[in-house]
């Protein structure tokens, strides 16, 4: 079995953000605030990430786990687009995740850049309802054949949905710093922040009813392992 190599992770301070792909309007219970200011999210640092075999991870199938969130062996579903594009929300609307990736997408597992997860937060079973509540320090799996990458969450963004700019932020190969070369392997975990619009008084929807708003949580690769 391959041993995973460590890299030192920046840490982000506080929580704040945006996560991707909803399409309901209310949710039962009191969902965690979101901040009006973006949590910094950590540049690619000079370490690399660590180095997993080289496989085609890019259009495999994968699952996810978030231990802290209780999300345990949730399909991920690759596909050639952009965070929540209309490929991505009928995915969604299968109560699993989505990924997208190419030109205007993210990359594998385990690539170096920002592997990019979108899933439902209130609709389809809301698979990703408990997500905004995942921590700094908590860790994402994603196993793809039987490799698996542990993400550690570094921070929390807003991506705002009518903003071009905090959108390529949001896709940024280093998320949050669109034009930066990466270093290391990033992941994005995106979901939408409906009950924190509602509470704001801002309803406004886009054509496949998503809010404006996106709570993102920001990890890098600490290790992975084989078998």
């Amino acid at each position: 079995m391959a041993r995973s190599r460590r890299a030192m992770i920046p840490m982000a301070g506080a929580l704040a953000a945006a996560l991707l792909g909803c399409s309901a309007t209310s949710a039962a219970g009191a969902p965690p605030a979101v901040s009006g200011a973006a949590a910094p999210v950590p540049a690619a640092a000079a370490s690399p990430s660590p180095t997993p075999p080289p496989v085609n991870r890019r259009t495999a199938a994968a699952t996810l786990t978030i231990p802290s969130v209780g999300i345990r062996d949730l399909r991920i579903v690759p596909y050639e687009g952009t965070t929540d594009d209309w490929p991505g929300t009928h995915i969604q609307d299968r109560s699993i995740a989505a990924s997208p990736y190419g030109p205007h997408g993210g990359v594998g597992p385990g690539e170096v850049g920002n592997y990019l997860v979108t899933g439902h937060r209130l609709s389809a079973g809301g698979p990703f309802r408990e997500v905004p509540s995942a921590k700094v320090g908590d860790k994402i799996l994603i196993t793809t054949g039987d490799v698996t990458y542990t993400y550690t969450i570094t921070g929390t963004r807003r991506t705002d949905f009518r903003s071009a700019r905090s959108l390529a932020e949001q896709r940024a190969a280093v998320p949050g710093h669109p034009g930066e070369k990466p270093t290391k392997a990033m992941i994005t975990v995106s979901t939408c922040a409906t009950p924190e619009d509602n509470a704001a008084g801002n309803f406004w929807r886009d054509a496949k009813d998503n809010p404006q708003h996106r709570i993102d949580k920001i990890g890098v690769l600490t290790s992975w392992r084989q078998g």
